[in-house]
């Protein structure tokens, strides 16, 4: 039987390297200056593309603690310099997601910064998260924003079940209505993670993903060398971030090393 599955980036078992941006000004870690944030999301993208990823996300991780919706001017022009300065200096698709829930300014950004896709939380339904409660999808909004932009080109991956968050209101739904409500809402694409940064997904609900949707599904955390093989077994992409770091752990530089195995165990699946 043919696989009528959307291609993700052009090739299989496709790997999605993490930037996370230092902190941005006017968030409390914040210690560098834009020069200095734009210069090591570049360094940073250019080792994953160079070691072999096939995509990147463009994070503000270390904006924390993170508002419900991080579209403040500050945050939003740092970020955006930065993005296209990772646009330029790569050859791999860069996507962008602005934390916490900032769906309409990751478009901005994308957009203006010639990025290729944004990773959308609450897309669909409502969840409490550590931020506060999240009470509106953005779906709606958000696509009618890409068609005044004429920016339909920019995909958008719906992160389900957002990590980090309770989802006693939606309890009633299983995984497969998620992605039922996503792809009926119009996304690109489905995201399914753990219930934390680093925590590997239920591989029942994502497979239960794969089997709903010809949409493209990734895995969203929690990926290791050890554990990337049965995570691809379900997904036709993994986004990799804490994995590549030292000790790890997402805050801290990445780890050559680390970067290495995470390509090695990929490409020993026969994937190149």
């Amino acid at each position: 039987m043919q696989d009528s599955r959307t291609p993700l980036f052009g090739r299989r078992h496709e790997l999605v390297g993490m930037v996370h941006l230092r902190a941005l000004p006017g968030s409390p870690a914040s210690a560098f200056t834009p020069e200095q944030i734009v210069a090591k999301a570049v360094a940073e993208a250019q080792q994953l593309a160079k070691a072999g990823f096939d995509a990147l996300i463009v994070e503000n991780m270390h904006d924390r603690p993170y508002l419900a919706d991080a579209s403040g001017a500050h945050t939003v022009a740092t970020f955006a310099v930065a993005a296209a300065a990772v646009v330029a200096a790569v050859k791999i698709p860069v996507g962008i997601q602005i934390l916490s829930g900032a769906n309409l300014a990751a478009l901005a950004v994308a957009h203006a910064a010639g990025a290729s896709f944004i990773r959308v939380e609450g897309f669909v339904f409502a969840a409490v998260a550590d931020e506060g409660l999240l009470a509106r999808a953005s779906a709606g909004e958000l696509l009618r924003e890409r068609k005044r932009l004429g920016a339909e080109h920019i995909r958008i991956f719906a992160d389900l079940r957002k990590k980090h968050a309770s989802h006693a209101l939606t309890a009633d739904l299983d995984m497969a209505a998620w992605v039922r409500a996503a792809e009926f809402f119009s996304a690109d694409g489905m995201i399914v993670t753990g219930t934390e940064t680093a925590v590997e997904p239920d591989l029942t609900e994502l497979a239960a993903a794969r089997a709903t949707t010809s949409l493209p599904v990734l895995a969203g955390s929690g990926a290791t060398p050890a554990n990337l093989a049965r995570i691809f077994a379900h997904a036709d992409g993994i986004i990799v971030g804490s994995a590549l770091k030292v000790n790890g752990a997402w805050m801290n530089e990445l780890d050559a090393a680390r970067v290495r195995a995470v390509v090695q165990a990929r490409d020993a699946m026969g994937a190149r």
